[in-house]
């Protein structure tokens, strides 16, 4: 008596990754990163450091609104990469790190003074040194 098994496919469901501890990763460290963010706003601020663009004063909690706002389309780019993506975690990292750097420059021009510009780009800092890794680590190699 010989005994055979059919033969299992896979479907393509199975060979995607799942988004969803992506997207529960990526709303804590997004908290997380608003928070933090909120917190430099406000250390700044009790330091004396004008946070004002153009004229335009900066109220703490939009730094963290602003952070939230950015996460989810990073949390986009991180579904799309998983699921297209030859190699999803090095080119989250590379892409989520290219536009950390380029978010940072209308912070680096906009003339308000060295110590906004600073605490600007640290709050772009701040944000992505949270989120990427955190969110990097979900992503396939």
């Amino acid at each position: 008596m010989t005994a055979t098994t059919a033969p299992t496919t896979a479907t393509a469901t199975e060979d995607r990754p799942s988004v969803a501890p992506i997207w529960r990763t990526g709303a804590v460290a997004g908290l997380v990163a608003a928070g933090a963010t909120t917190a430099v706003a406000a250390v700044a601020s009790a330091l004396d450091v004008g946070l004002e663009v153009d004229g335009e004063a900066i109220p703490a909690f939009g730094f963290g609104q602003v952070t939230v706002f950015f996460v989810l389309i990073g949390l986009v780019l991180a579904t799309v990469l998983a699921r297209r993506a030859r190699h999803p975690q090095s080119t989250f990292t590379r892409v989520t790190v290219v536009l950390t750097a380029v978010s940072c420059i209308p912070s680096i021009l906009s003339g308000d003074g060295t110590a906004t510009q600073l605490t600007l780009v640290l709050t772009h800092l701040v944000a992505a040194a949270i989120v990427i890794p955190a969110v990097r680590e979900r992503l396939a190699r």
